[in-house]
């Protein structure tokens, strides 16, 4: 929600020196409220999910005593396969930037 609110906010400006001033000093903020909202936050409390049961011991994040290894075998490929998917396409998209570019050159 914190970068998102972010993008609402870079994309309300037209003038780009304020855009850039804005958003280098929401920035600031955001990254400040990353570590509470990731480490401190979830330990606090039981469970960030609705309905869940909180456990006394508090939300461990990611224990390796509460995924099931079955689990393990089919999310870290998965993982690692969005992950390869997503610089697949970014790439695509660089190199048809880069033959527009060299489109437009040639004209």
């Amino acid at each position: 929600m914190i970068y998102g609110a972010y993008f609402v906010l870079r994309g309300s400006f037209t003038d780009m020196d304020k855009k850039a001033r804005i958003s280098a000093v929401y920035n600031i903020f955001a990254f400040a409220m990353l570590f509470p909202s990731i480490w401190i936050i979830p330990r606090l409390v039981g469970s960030l999910h609705p309905g869940a049961p909180g456990s006394d011991s508090g939300n461990p994040a990611l224990n390796f005593k509460d995924v099931d290894s079955r689990l393990r075998m089919i999310f870290y490929p998965a993982i690692i396969g969005w992950t390869l998917l997503g610089v697949w396409i970014a790439t695509l998209k660089i190199r048809l930037q880069l033959i527009k570019d060299k489109s437009l050159l040639n004209e």
